[in-house]
C-alpha cells in the first residue's frame, strides 16, 4: 500500500475511541452531573445546618451567662425562666408561620 492509500483508509480504532468518548460524555452529562450536584447540595445543606446549630447553641449559652452575670446575679432560676419564655415565644412564632401539607385523598 502506498502512503496515500493509508491516509484515506478509515482508522477503526480512532472511530471506536471517538464514539466511546462520546458515549462517556453523554453518560457524564445526563447521569453523573445531576448526581454530583445533588450530592453537593446535600453535603452543603448538612454543613449549613450544623453551623446554624453551633451558632444558636453559642448564642443561648452567651445569653444565659449574660443574664446570670449582669441582670440576675444570684437568681439563676430567673435567668432560666426568661430563656425558657424566649424559647417558647420563638417556637410559637415558628409554629405559626409553618405551611401545612395539603391533605391527600
Amino acid at each position: 500500500m502506498s502512503e496515500e492509500d493509508r491516509k484515506r483508509e478509515p482508522d477503526y480504532v480512532d472511530k471506536a475511541l471517538r464514539s466511546f468518548d462520546h458515549v462517556l460524555d453523554v453518560v457524564h452529562d445526563r447521569v453523573l452531573r445531576p448526581l454530583l450536584i445533588a450530592g453537593r447540595t446535600i453535603a452543603f445543606g448538612f454543613v449549613l445546618i450544623l453551623m446554624a446549630l453551633v451558632v444558636v447553641t453559642a448564642l443561648v449559652i452567651g445569653l444565659i451567662r449574660l443574664f446570670n452575670v449582669y441582670l440576675f446575679a444570684g437568681r439563676e432560676w430567673l435567668t432560666y425562666g426568661v430563656v425558657g419564655i424566649l424559647s417558647l415565644v420563638t417556637g410559637l412564632i415558628i409554629w405559626r408561620r409553618r405551611r401545612p401539607v395539603n391533605l391527600r385523598k
